[in-house]
């Protein structure tokens, strides 16, 4: 018994110390995409202000972010509504045109209020970005946009994401506003993860 007090003890500051470090630890930790880099994975969706917000710390920190840095974008899926944004979001990335809607995406959402959730809203969406409407939804209604989704709705879970944003470092660490303390400092964390992460390899 006493065994096992010492052992709850012992993960609870296990659990602080990670807390103080500005993480998570993610448990069980999750494989890469590629072992030879140091994965941060972005969880968001677009209708989620806090996410608005941080976009424009994590554009800058993208332009200087290390080579050995493999950066992925991931949709959140909580919800149908947050299902449907993460539609357009894989719809965008197999037309090969997020880089061009992306930051769109969230400022119709976010400040233009546009709910942007059937697929009328969202075929007019990429049309106003040169997307030709049939291009649009084939894409759309793609076995491939429609497989991203359903893997997204289990991806969440797995790295025990519960709001968003978050970011998690190599498979191992969560970090968000709650844990590192503020929305700024968030990067900060990443960047000291990254670092300690690197001397690994």
């Amino acid at each position: 018994m006493l065994k096992i007090i010492a052992l709850l003890g012992l993960l609870s500051f296990s659990s602080l110390v990670n807390a103080e470090g500005g993480y998570e630890a993610v448990t069980p930790a999750q494989p890469v995409q590629n072992p030879d880099k140091i994965e941060v994975i972005e969880f968001f969706w677009y209708g989620c202000p806090h996410c608005y917000s941080l976009e424009p710390a994590m554009v800058e920190w993208l332009k200087t972010k290390p080579a050995n840095v493999e950066f992925i974008r991931q949709p959140a899926v909580f919800s149908d509504l947050w299902g449907k944004h993460a539609k357009a979001y894989f719809t965008a990335e197999a037309l090969g045109v997020l880089d061009k809607v992306h930051a769109d995406l969230f400022d119709a959402i976010q400040n233009k209020k546009q709910k942007l959730v059937s697929e009328e809203e969202l075929a007019k969406f990429f049309a106003d970005h040169g997307v030709k409407d049939e291009e649009f939804r084939s894409a759309f209604n793609s076995f491939l946009v429609d497989a991203k989704l359903r893997q997204a709705e289990s991806t969440g879970p797995r790295y025990g994401i519960s709001g968003v944003p978050a970011l998690i470092v190599n498979g191992k660490y969560k970090v968000t506003a709650q844990s590192a303390k503020s929305q700024t400092n968030m990067l900060t964390v990443v960047n000291q993860l990254i670092a300690q992460e690197s001397q690994k390899k």
